[in-house]
């Protein structure tokens, strides 16, 4: 049973929340923590984010949240940090694990979101979707049926060429098989024969996948060698009735490349879900283009996957907070101190 103690130093922890996040959190944390929160959808301002890290012994954080040196210098009581994401490149990890700062996140439950909104941008693009749906909305639809009208492209036969394949790179060439989809795929170290097999992909150098390719699938984390990876040229050698689709991190494709080879028609159309600046500038290039379909970051916006994430982030803080280990630790070099 925990002693007066104990429970008293549990509850002098102080856990900052940078938004509202789903009911498992508070569930999770306020019985043993003191918390406070930002109660907007909005992000706070750089001042005030920097005020309550210099106080927190826990911080629960977003993508939209830079955890850089600066914060970290002001961090003296910081032993966690849980974000509410796969990607945690807004966060300084060396230097956190230097300071002894745990960092997690929240990686396999949005695996399934992630691939299915993949396949949704897929067809929506190919099929002409929205703008079929456009169409009849704007009451502009003013020709009954004839053979040409409206076409798209089948996904079936054609040729996925997948760039990254992690667990989110599986999972949608696993939806690819069951539309009889060829999978190729590329990934910094070749996969094991056994998963290939399980997968029915076949390895291709990068150059190699663009060129084939009919649908291209980025699924990287962002680092210095991702960043751009997909440039203007390598945009060029993708066929031209191929399309790209972007369900990863905006910063690795180059969003002005893109524009000018979605001007220029050197390929068939693109589907992104996530943006270099989000939300996206109104001057950005990608709203000149027509063969375009864009999304707000809506790859892990399932009710349950949002839940489980809620739960996986707090999970941790918790288990930190009380002197145990991690379930999702990033940082899995940190150095140990006194919790």
């Amino acid at each position: 049973m925990e002693s007066e103690s104990s429970a008293s130093t549990v509850r002098d922890s102080t856990v900052y929340l940078t938004r509202k996040f789903p009911e498992p959190v508070s569930r999770i944390l306020e019985p043993l923590f003191e918390i406070t929160l930002n109660h907007s959808d909005s992000p706070v301002g750089r001042d005030e984010l920097l005020s309550h890290i210099e106080r927190a012994d826990g911080l629960l954080c977003t993508l939209n949240d830079q955890i850089d040196r600066e914060a970290l210098d002001i961090a003296q009581k910081l032993k966690i940090i849980s974000t509410y994401s796969v990607g945690y490149d807004h966060i300084d990890v060396e230097n956190a694990t230097a300071r002894g700062i745990y960092v997690t996140n929240t990686p396999d439950v949005l695996t399934d979101a992630t691939a299915d909104l993949t396949f949704a941008l897929m067809l929506a693009l190919s099929r002409r979707i929205v703008e079929g749906h456009n169409l009849v909305f704007n009451r502009e639809w003013d020709m009954p049926w004839f053979p040409s009208f409206m076409l798209g492209n089948d996904l079936s036969k054609k040729t996925l060429g997948i760039v990254g394949f992690g667990r989110i790179g599986r999972a949608v060439a696993k939806r690819a098989r069951g539309f009889g989809m060829k999978i190729r795929y590329h990934n910094s170290v070749k996969v094991s024969k056994a998963v290939e097999v399980e997968h029915d992909a076949t390895y291709s150098p990068l150059e190699m996948l663009l060129m084939e390719s009919d649908f291209v699938s980025i699924h990287l984390p962002l680092t210095d060698k991702t960043r751009k990876l997909i440039s203007y040229e390598m945009i060029r050698l993708m066929k031209q009735s191929a399309y790209l689709i972007n369900t990863s991190r905006g910063m690795i494709v180059d969003e002005s490349g893109l524009a000018d080879a979605l001007r220029r028609e050197e390929i068939a159309g693109a589907a992104l879900d996530v943006f270099i600046t989000e939300p996206l500038a109104e001057t950005s290039p990608l709203l000149e283009v027509n063969n375009i379909l864009l999304t707000p970051h809506l790859g892990s916006a399932t009710v349950g996957t949002r839940y489980r994430m809620g739960e996986m982030a707090a999970s941790d803080i918790r288990n930190v907070l009380l002197g145990i280990e991690p379930v999702s630790l990033v940082n899995s070099g940190v150095r140990r101190r006194p919790i």
